[in-house]
């Protein structure tokens, strides 16, 4: 059944009006100091959480300390959208928690005169993509872009009877329902699956005194490489650049199959940079990177601040000891100096490191890597799986808001 005639189904013949925002909602009111010495909670234009549309956090206001413009008071079921940037589509509903508090002026207050509208449809109403359009086209300023109170009054809506808004609202409240359970759901897994990980690294990574052999990162090494950074704003040195060059910044406990930066021939020969082969342990040596490692599954150059061990593979396995350096994260990081807390390559080769048969190490790696690629999918998936669902929800939101419009009506706009 296409979304039109679901639409025509549930209209049934009845009439939807095209009226803009502002004849269907109440006038509302600033609060008046002087007549009040209560505390308040105030909804400021970052306390709306753009997530889950929900007030997420706020801070008290009284007479003494609050801003000189003119604050808005706010009762249930008002909708709130914050019209400045860079808070720009905030919006929430107000629910009994926060009636009769306090809202930054940096907010729109639409409150719905609910004999003709449900707050929840102006809700989903201004949540459409028409709506944003309608925003991105009507707003002012360089800055800190903002559209007016009256502009966003000025938006047309369909109202179909509130029978039918019901109706809607409540398929979309359900769709709603869905898309956060199931990014709760994938969010739970995560967090378990990286429990899992982290009890079984610690268990197969810790050994009493005495039970194994111990060398240096510097012992188990063939060899230690750094690296340098090409003087920046040189074209030569990075326009059409095919070399593959490593910042910190990119180190994040992982494999690095590609470089965000790259750098040509010239750049090489012409600064301290070099390659370094493939499946080396690299580690960040500065600030605050300090500590973190990764693998690099292909050759590249890195700027100064990593250190690039080539792991021996008669004594060690290299990610044996990947695993074991991003155990050892904190204990790294705590070793740094200055006041950046930097650490440096004699620092990293002094560092020990247990060292098993080969054929131990490769058990344990086989057992976390298992961990990590499961973890690691599900990070990825996590974001990719709750964007889809948004469009998802998009998608069927504007469409159920998609009513036909009567023809020649100038003021009415189309939403998708």
């Amino acid at each position: 059944m296409s979304g039109m005639s679901f639409l025509e189904r549930l209209l049934d013949g009845a009439v939807v009006e095209w009226k803009p925002l502002g004849e269907v909602v109440l006038p509302t009111s600033n609060i008046k100091w002087k007549n009040t010495d209560r505390i308040y909670r105030y909804i400021d234009l970052t306390s709306v959480s753009l997530e889950t549309k929900k007030i997420a956090e706020t801070t008290e206001i009284t007479a003494n300390n609050a801003p000189s413009r003119a604050q808005k008071l706010v009762e249930k079921d008002d909708v709130i959208f914050a019209t400045t940037r860079p808070a720009q589509q905030r919006y929430c509903l107000i629910d009994n928690d926060y009636s009769g508090e306090v809202a930054s002026t940096g907010y729109c207050i639409l409150r719905a005169k609910k004999d003709e509208v449900l707050p929840k449809w102006i809700l989903y109403c201004i949540a459409s993509n028409d709506f944003i359009i309608y925003v991105e086209e009507n707003q002012s300023g360089s800055a800190y872009p903002a559209i007016s109170d009256a502009k966003v009054k000025d938006f047309v809506i369909p109202i179909p009877p509130l029978a039918i808004q019901s109706q809607i609202v409540r398929i979309l409240d359900t769709f709603t329902e869905l898309t956060h359970e199931l990014t709760r759901e994938l969010t739970r897994e995560l967090t378990l699956r990286k429990k899992q990980y982290e009890y079984y690294r610690d268990r197969l990574l810790t050994f009493e005194e005495g039970e194994v052999e111990w060398k240096t990162l510097g012992e188990v090494s063939l060899k230690s490489y750094s690296g340098a950074t090409p003087t920046a704003g040189t074209a030569e040195y990075y326009d059409g650049g095919t070399i593959p060059w490593l910042r910190t910044q990119e180190v994040k406990f992982s494999d690095i199959e590609e470089t965000e930066i790259k750098i040509t021939p010239s750049a090489l020969k012409n600064s301290a940079a070099k390659w370094i082969p493939e499946n080396c342990v690299i580690i960040a040596i500065s600030g605050a990177t300090a500590g973190r490692s990764a693998i690099n599954k292909i050759p590249l150059t890195t700027n100064q601040h990593c250190c690039c061990l080539e792991i021996d593979p008669e004594k060690a396995l290299y990610r044996y000891v990947f695993h074991w350096v991003s155990f050892n994260y904190e204990n790294l990081k705590g070793l740094g100096q200055g006041a950046r807390g930097d650490i440096n390559s004699g620092i990293i080769k002094s560092f020990k490191i247990p060292i098993l048969p080969l054929a131990e190490q490769a058990r344990i790696v086989a057992i976390l890597d298992k961990f990590d690629t499961l973890t690691t999918s599900i990070s990825e998936g996590l974001p990719r799986e709750i964007a889809l669902r948004q469009k998802q929800y998009e998608y069927y939101r504007d469409l159920l808001l998609s009513f036909p419009k009567p023809e020649g009506d100038a003021i009415c706009r189309d939403l998708p």
